[in-house]
């Protein structure tokens, strides 16, 4: 079997041959259960490996974003157990060697992917081998907890942790043997066996030695014997290793085996399991005949958290080694005594796979010949107190599903076709663009739908809907509460329930090629506590924030909710790079970040009372502020046109500010395009919750949200929570208007959402919501799509709030009135704030507000949410042709009162034509027709 790997620096194919892993059949029924076949080959973009990637600092990374007062402080964050030094990053030079595939013997097939409804696939061989002796019980999928569980715990190792024996050999007729090799220290035995060894590669593999002879040793658990093969032109010279014991087979392989040149030749290990009677064995490529493939540019970047593409550094990659395909597994555990690689390459048994350690960066590294995608593998971390623990990869690119820890290799073979999209959004500016977001959970939209699946159908909901944007929810654990999606251990990954990492991008690629942007909620302030995450991972704590000296405060947002250690460099790269690999990797077209005001705090607490940050007087937290600067300055330059957003309820200063722009605290801003406006949100849910009677008292609750409307970019957004947590109900039902009627309730949202779609700043609407959802939001209770249905009761209403929303967006998106100067003063104006009423009581609860674009162009949004319908009102509004000198009146071109929403049919029909009449400050006036809980828009018609 051949697969298509690029050529560095070419982006040429060639065909590499695949060589199988080694697999020991001597438990036929220790199969792990198969990779789901979503998790498809794709070709390789893994670089040739080559020692050092050979680019220049600047193509990794470019100048860091320092904006004043910003950066972390001299001596902050840079202490606390486990840190150490970003020393010199010396490393063992690596013997010369060029394994090859023998070209008269076929490698090993690799084995065939069962189709996802099998229950299991059948055993997988190394090849041919030998009989195995009586199989042992088949294993549970992984599952990571303090010591290797009992079903999954390796075979004992014959003599193992034993002193080295007497070294003997099989004997096996015409095959000479090698000589025997200097017997490993008995420190060295014990360390290798038990996965602590920091350099196995300077014991294991091959070893050139001055008299033009070659030492060879290998670690094959239950093998009766190991071979070496050699290509000598048209033959094959095999010398058999001698066995040491507890799995070591070493010898000098004779002057007289080893072809010229001088030095280390292409060479294979032939393995043979059973009683060693017979049979050919399985041949491997030994993983210690090769150099590191990471290079030390990578580890430096790493090192000082600079490195903006570190997925392409750590985790599981697919790449081409002086001719071998294979996969280069590495993973940042510092405190680590060892790390081994386990997988169902190996059944789950990493005694043979132990990684190096790359001088003092805490990476561990090995590359493992023959293992391509759709290989589920984890890391098992020996910590300092000896205790052992299987880890997912928090690089990993794909995981299982179902979710048991596992991760995939994966490398994406996704053929893009949304350049025109990505080349508009770079053009574009998103502060002076119309913006309407759809938020979104994907597994409970469409339950049971794939990424594909989706894929059909969303992207022309979303397109007739008329939103400009789809804002997916996050992901990860939610900051404060309950998940609105399943806990997850990586940030690189999407979620496996839905199909593969491909399978996702077709979905967004899907969605832009209709026109439609796709944000991503994502949360880096925190991540969860379990058994196969990032808490704790090597021992002490590395990604997650130490804990304080205080009694009980441990460094966690809440129970279970471990802080990321945003002052160590690593760990901001991380958080960094996770950042533009949705972006760059995904093309996805923004990030929503969450619950921002935690971050900032000192205690990064989330509960009432907590300690506030505040940027005025400095009090906050300043290695969140770095991250976060960090996170929007290498966006914004290398992915032009995406969107950051902060959901921030603190008094921070500045959190839509430019990071190279000083505020008045010193500090340079957090550089977000958007903040959530969730004053507004509060302020406008809570006016709606009132008895009408009592809505005249408290006018300021929709008028006071632009004393401050340009301090910083605002998104008014209406989300998932709001719906969940009981703070509005989609139908627009509350306490007061469940008193006023069936009728009323709807009336109520569709005034709501035509005042919401006028006032400054973009908008954003969950699912559900569209059509006046009855059922408040949850994960199991996604979209009630019955409602729609003409069969269903009531179902006129839903209907109606559906369509005005698409008519809603449909005009938003055609008025540069109402996005143009979203964020200019001189694109709004009050007319009716509550402070001019008539004293006539049908008055109460009248807002009214111009909108104007870049030319002077005037829109007139008219709420009346009061329950008696006004006649004759009189508005001031600017001469009718403002900036075209042509019009000669007002029209309505919106009423949320129409009868095709479900309303009364009550408004102004013709044109309104202005009478010389000042009011409200303004030279001309109208008096329209004002339907009871409606909103109408006017423009000079």
């Amino acid at each position: 079997m051949t697969v298509s790997l690029p050529v560095h620096d070419t982006f040429e194919y060639q065909e590499v041959p695949i060589v199988t892993a080694p697999q020991p059949p001597g438990t036929a029924q220790n199969v792990p259960p198969h990779v789901p076949d979503t998790f498809r080959s794709g070709p390789s973009d893994g670089r040739s490996g080559e020692g050092s990637w050979g680019r220049e600092l600047a193509a990794l990374t470019g100048p860091l974003s320092c904006p004043p007062g910003g950066a972390v402080p001299s001596g902050a964050g840079g202490h606390g157990r486990g840190r150490r030094k970003a020393a010199s990053l010396s490393r063992r030079s690596a013997p010369p060697v060029w394994p090859t595939v023998p070209t008269d013997t076929a490698p090993a097939p690799v084995p065939a992917r069962a189709p996802s409804h099998a229950s299991a696939p059948a055993p997988v061989p190394e090849a041919a081998a030998p009989a195995a002796p009586a199989p042992a019980p088949a294993p549970a999928p992984p599952s990571v907890s303090a010591a290797p569980p009992n079903d999954r715990a390796p075979a004992p190792n014959r003599d193992a942790g034993a002193t080295a024996a007497p070294a003997t050999a099989t004997a096996i007729p015409d095959v000479p043997r090698a000589d025997a090799a200097p017997p490993l220290s008995a420190a060295d035995r014990e360390r290798l066996l038990a996965g602590t060894h920091d350099d196995p590669h300077a014991h294991l593999g091959p070893h050139a030695l001055p008299d033009g002879t070659v030492r060879v040793r290998a670690l094959r658990p239950r093998a009766v014997s190991v071979g070496v093969l050699v290509r000598d032109g048209a033959q094959e010279l095999r010398t058999e290793l001698l066995d040491e014991g507890g799995g070591f087979f070493a010898g000098t392989v004779p002057e007289a085996a080893v072809p010229p040149p001088p030095g280390v030749p292409a060479y294979e290990l032939l393995v043979r399991y059973g009683d060693g009677s017979g049979g050919d064995g399985v041949r491997v490529v030994d993983p210690y005949g090769f150099p590191s493939a990471l290079g030390e540019l990578d580890l430096r970047l790493f090192a000082e958290g600079r490195h903006e593409t570190l997925w392409r550094a750590l985790g599981a990659r697919t790449m081409t080694q002086r001719g071998v395909s294979g996969t280069r597994f590495t993973v940042w555990a510092p405190n680590a005594r060892g790390v081994r690689v386990t997988g169902d390459f190996n059944r789950w048994d990493g005694t043979a796979y132990p990684m190096r350690a790359l001088g003092t960066s805490g990476v561990w590294e090995l590359f493992v010949p023959g293992v391509g995608d759709g290989a589920r593998y984890t890391f098992e971390v020996v910590r300092e107190d000896d205790s052992r623990v299987l880890r997912a990869d928090p690089m990993a690119r794909a995981a299982e599903t179902p979710d048991t820890g596992a991760s995939v290799v994966h490398t994406s073979g996704y053929r893009w076709r949304d350049g025109d999209w990505l080349d508009r959004r770079a053009a574009g500016n998103p502060l002076a663009a119309p913006l309407s977001v759809y938020e979104i959970h994907l597994p409970s939209w469409r339950p049971g739908a794939t990424y594909r699946e989706l894929a059909a159908e969303l992207p022309a909901y979303v397109r007739d809907m008329g939103f400009t944007h789809v804002e997916l929810m996050p992901w990860d654990e939610h900051p404060c509460g309950s998940s609105p999606a399943r806990r997850r251990t990586g940030l690189f990954n999407p979620p496996a329930r839905l199909g593969d990492p491909d399978d996702f991008r077709h979905l967004v690629d899907t969605l832009h090629r209709a026109g439609v942007g796709v944000l991503l909620g994502w949360a880096p302030g925190r991540f969860p506590d379990d058994e196969r995450g990032l808490a704790h991972f090597d021992g002490p704590a590395l990604y997650e924030r130490p804990a304080p000296d205080q009694p009980g405060q441990d460094g966690q947002h809440g129970p279970e909710r471990p802080e990321f250690d945003y002052g160590r460099p690593a760990v901001r790269n991380y958080l960094v790079a996770a950042a533009v690999h949705w972006c760059e990797e995904f093309h996805v077209d923004g990030l929503r970040v969450d619950d921002v005001a935690a971050m900032l705090r000192t205690d990064g607490s989330c509960e009432p009372g907590a300690r506030t940050a505040d940027s005025r007087t400095g009090q906050g937290n300043r290695d969140a502020v770095a991250l976060l600067q960090q996170v929007n300055a290498t966006l914004h330059r290398r992915c032009p046109g995406v969107i950051t957003a902060a959901v921030d309820s603190a008094s921070w200063d500045g959190v839509t500010r430019a990071t190279d722009h000083e505020g008045e605290s010193g500090f340079g801003g957090l550089g977000f395009d958007f903040k959530w406006n969730t004053d507004w949100t509060r302020d406008a849910l809570g006016y709606l919750r009132l008895a009408p009677a009592e809505r005249a008292r408290c006018d300021g609750l929709l008028t006071r949200a632009m004393a401050r409307g340009y301090a910083e970019s605002f998104l008014l957004p209406v989300p998932h929570h709001e719906a969940a947590h009981g703070t509005v109900r989609a139908d627009g039902r509350t306490s007061a208007t469940a008193e006023s009627g069936p009728s009323s309730r709807p009336a109520d949202l569709r005034a709501f959402l035509g005042f919401m779609w006028a006032h400054p700043g973009k908008q954003l609407l969950a699912m559900g919501q569209e059509f006046a959802q009855e059922t408040a939001w949850s994960e199991e209770i996604g979209p009630d799509w019955r409602l729609l249905e003409p069969s269903t009761p009531g179902s006129e209403g839903h209907r109606g709030v559906r369509d005005l929303v698409r008519d809603l967006n449909s005009r938003y998106v055609r008025t540069p009135s109402l996005w143009q100067l979203d964020a200019d003063p001189a694109g709004f104006r009050w007319v009716e704030d509550g402070g001019s009423r008539p004293a006539d009581a049908d008055a109460r609860g009248v807002f009214a507000l111009l909108r104007f674009d870049a030319s002077g162009a005037p829109l007139l949004a008219v709420s009346n949410f009061s329950p008696v319908t006004v006649r004759s009102y009189r508005l001031g509004v600017p001469r009718t042709g403002f900036g075209t000198g042509t019009g000669t009146g007002w029209r309505e071109v919106l009423n949320t009162d129409d009868a095709r929403y479900g309303g009364s049919g009550t408004g102004n029909p013709g044109v309104l034509v202005p009478a010389e009449h000042p009011a409200h400050g303004l030279p001309v006036s109208v008096t329209p027709v004002l339907p009871a809980r409606a909103t109408l828009w006017l423009r000079p018609d």
